[in-house]
């Protein structure tokens, strides 16, 4: 693996070998038998703001034995229009991986191919991968895998989330339901490419809650959409609540990618009920993206 870009570009080997790894690093936290990235510099070029992209892959670096430069728009030249391929170019000749949070997904791409060095998609409006991984960790760790178990999305149903669930559902062959709005449902020409029959989406959130074992929920407006008021409306009724929860699988678990607001796509209570499993998926962000990191040294 040369590049870590979306769950979509993974064979399913890949991410059970990045999960199998990012539990080992979990175990031997502290204790690392080496640090495959001492001497390198790995540059975080974020665009999106973020609280825990940021801090884990510079906690992850760090523990491993690397340097991480973080690059906003402002301290870089891609801020005043210098095309990305550019950028690439000159930090490929300087640091040693990128990781990127940004909003186009071909932006990522376009690094990956200029710059000739290892670079890793941290969030684009496409694909979330490294959150995803993350959140596989905290369901084997909690439920012990996800054969023989459905995971509900219960939100957008084509936000870069529910995009990265679904790439993973047809990876791994678990039974996936997508529920949100008719309007924010999945488009046919990206259902018919995924070609994935474990995969159901729906305009029912009851119907992808019934008899779930894993309760999935993210913001309904995305980073850049905060002030698309008419799409939230469209959202009524599709809150994580008790109510909702009534219909799951006994013994399910919830996970939210955070950050999280109560009240509109997950009830405080609900947030509060789940907290030591969401607050875990937060931490499992570090080590799953150390597993990344280590994939991708050189």
């Amino acid at each position: 693996m040369n590049h870590f870009l979306s769950i979509e570009a993974l064979a399913a080997g890949d991410i059970h070998g990045l999960l199998a790894s990012a539990a080992g690093l979990k175990r031997e936290r502290g204790a690392h038998g080496s640090q495959p990235l001492t001497g390198q510099t790995w540059a975080l070029i974020f665009t999106k703001s973020s609280t825990r992209t940021r801090v884990s892959f510079e906690v992850g670096i760090r523990e491993l034995g690397g340097f991480p430069m973080f690059l906003s728009k402002n301290d870089i030249q891609l801020g005043r229009g210098e095309p990305i391929k550019d950028t690439a170019r000159v930090l490929g000749r300087m640091v040693h991986g990128a990781i990127i949070r940004t909003f186009a997904q071909q932006d990522v791409i376009d690094f990956a191919g200029y710059s000739g060095i290892p670079t890793i998609n941290a969030l684009t409006d496409d694909e979330h991968p490294c959150q995803i991984l993350a959140d596989l960790l905290t369901i084997q760790e909690r439920l012990g895998g996800w054969d023989d178990r459905k995971i509900a999305f219960i939100g957008d149903g084509f936000s870069n989330m529910t995009r990265s669930w679904m790439w993973a559902a047809k990876r791994l062959g678990f039974e996936l339901a997508v529920a949100a709005p008719a309007a924010c449902l999945p488009p046919a020409g990206f259902l018919a490419a995924l070609d994935a029959p474990n995969v159901t989406v729906t305009a029912d959130p009851v119907f992808a809650a019934q008899g779930a074992h894993v309760i999935n929920t993210d913001v309904w407006l995305s980073m850049g959409q905060e002030d698309q008021t008419d799409k939230e409306r469209e959202f009524a009724g599709f809150q994580v609540n008790a109510e909702l929860l009534g219909h799951a699988a006994p013994g399910h678990i919830v996970l939210h990618c955070l950050p999280a607001y109560r009240g509109k796509e997950i009830s405080d209570d609900v947030l509060e009920r789940h907290a030591d499993t969401i607050f875990q998926e937060a931490e499992n962000r570090l080590h799953a993206q150390k597993a990344i990191l280590v994939s991708l040294a050189r």
